[in-house]
């Protein structure tokens, strides 16, 4: 099952996430075989991190909550809350396999909250600036709670477009790069 989880930076914790970094980094190294995307949300000038997402096939709910309250930033305090939810993966590939790479251009991580009967259950037509795209859904996987989208994009506007207007609770756009060991 796909997970999406998104930690929450606490105000003034960027000294506490850097002193844990290599921490953080192994930790995930133990997830690396189920991991289809992963890096920090940035603050507007891109200059801090605001958050850390993670997407991870995973046994179920579960296995989700240990691997985001035993990471070791989240255990130190560096988080003021995170979000799990059961995700689908409706572009069927990892991070890595964008054809994009890893650097040029802005990224963004779109987050559409909701409820109902769902809305952007399948990616739009232009799929070349999409790097990971699929809904936020219940633990069961029955109900659906948004959607989730990490993209290339030439600005927040430009990325919010990605979903449809109107029919999200609310939207978050986030800056956002690729994760993992450099």
């Amino acid at each position: 099952m796909e997970f999406f989880c998104y930690h929450r930076d606490r105000v003034g914790s960027v000294g506490l996430r850097d002193a844990l970094l290599e921490e953080h980094w192994s930790y995930m190294d133990g997830f690396a075989d189920g991991m289809i995307a992963r890096g920090p949300t940035l603050t507007d000038d891109g200059e801090l991190p605001t958050g850390s997402v993670h997407i991870v096939d995973l046994a179920g709910p579960e296995a989700a909550r240990t691997f985001a309250f035993e990471e070791p930033c989240y255990q130190a305090g560096a988080y003021r809350d995170v979000m799990v939810r059961r995700w689908r993966n409706l572009l069927g590939r990892t991070m890595w396999d964008f054809p994009g790479g890893r650097t040029g251009g802005n990224r963004y991580l779109v987050l559409g909250l909701g409820e109902g009967p769902g809305a952007d259950l399948e990616p739009p037509a232009k799929r070349d600036e999409l790097i990971a795209y699929g809904p936020l859904l219940s633990d069961d996987g029955t109900a659906w709670l948004g959607t989730a989208v990490l993209l290339r994009a030439p600005d927040p506007a430009t990325a919010r477009a990605v979903l449809t207007a109107d029919v999200y609770a609310d939207v978050e756009v986030h800056n956002w790069q690729f994760g993992g060991r450099q």
